[in-house]
């Protein structure tokens, strides 16, 4: 990571280089004594900061990332985030976001520099994600929702709060949904339209011509008891801000459609939800949701005892968590074929 510019090429006198020379290894040399697990033959600590290169920024909107913005805002040290492409070789991590990639490789990097990894970024479920299969033997590690992936980033999480108290809002009306895209074959789309026949589901943003703004989403759904959780397709681990922010922000318990309970249990207690699947039909559903009493209604609620939720919205923050794992990171691995990896 030392940077020399040898000035011999721009007419600078020879012995100016070996000046340079000697003060690199002087510096190496200097690392090796402060640093002596190099020459152990154990993993090299990273001692300087990590150079972060976002080779596209993952949302339309690029936020400032000059200066030290992960120490500054997320507490994480020796993290440098950057978006020009000419640092290219000082980089340690090159951040691909899948979102960017779809016109094809020959807009990546010719050559990778030795030492350097590459990561896939992607928070779509494997339904929604496009044209995967040009991307065998290219990343070294993925960062997705996913559990098992190198590089962890949930949409939300609950994080213990000892001064936690109980929340419930004011309820005005029982089940509610927001949803921008519908589509009727969704299972999403079946399972409302069977339940709606049982009992009135109030629906809000761009599907319905209602939209919310950003500021009115969680004063809607708090107004509700419950609030479906539904996500766009059925995988492993995905499980979005319909469940984090949309229902257990607004303080509704959630209906939850997505992977089977156990997976969304290794997220949330067992009693802070209801799984589409806990029953045998929709109509036991609704009935369970319609007939529910005051105090059977407030257990959902035990966990704002313990926990409050922790939303993931800013890239920056998602970017700088790759350097709290960058040490524990595997070296020398290549995904040898991501559409495998991303769809089993």
């Amino acid at each position: 990571g030392i940077l020399v510019g040898t000035g011999a090429s721009r007419g600078v006198r020879g012995d100016a280089v070996v000046t340079a020379g000697v003060f690199v290894t002087t510096l190496w040399n200097l690392r090796c004594f402060l640093n002596p697990s190099e020459v152990s033959g154990e993993a090299p600590k990273h001692t300087e900061p990590l150079v972060v290169l976002v080779w596209d920024w993952p949302s339309k909107q690029v936020p400032n990332v000059s200066g030290d913005i992960c120490h500054e805002l997320y507490g994480i040290t020796g993290c440098w985030l950057t978006t020009e492409r000419q640092l290219l070789d000082q980089a340690d991590v090159v951040v691909f976001p899948h979102t960017r990639l779809q016109p094809g490789r020959d807009r990546l990097p010719k050559e990778r520099p030795p030492g350097q990894n590459w990561v896939w970024v992607s928070l779509e479920s494997p339904s929604n994600t496009k044209a995967l299969v040009g991307w065998n033997q290219t990343f070294n590690w993925v960062m997705t929702y996913r559990r098992d992936s190198d590089i962890f980033i949930p949409y939300g999480k609950l994080v213990p709060n000892r001064s936690a108290t109980v929340n419930i809002p004011t309820k005005t009306n029982l089940v509610s949904w927001v949803i921008s895209n519908y589509h009727r074959t969704q299972k999403r789309a079946e399972v409302y339209r069977n339940l709606s026949r049982y009992l009135h589901v109030n629906i809000y943003g761009k599907a319905n011509k209602k939209p919310l703004c950003k500021d009115c989403l969680l004063p809607t759904t708090s107004k509700s008891k419950f609030y479906l959780a539904f996500e766009n397709s059925i995988h492993q681990d995905y499980i979005t801000e319909k469940l984090w922010r949309n229902s257990m922000m607004a303080s509704t318990v959630p209906v939850v459609l997505g992977p089977p309970r156990a997976n969304y249990e290794q997220f949330i207690p067992a009693d802070s939800f209801i799984h589409v699947d806990d029953f045998g039909s929709l109509a036991e559903l609704a009935t369970f949701l319609k007939t529910m009493n005051s105090s059977r209604y407030r257990q959902f609620f035990a966990w704002q005892k313990r926990y409050s939720v922790k939303l993931y919205t800013d890239w920056r923050e998602r970017i700088c968590t790759i350097c709290t794992a960058y040490p524990s990171l595997p070296r020398g691995h290549v995904y040898p074929n991501l559409e495998s990896w991303f769809n089993t």
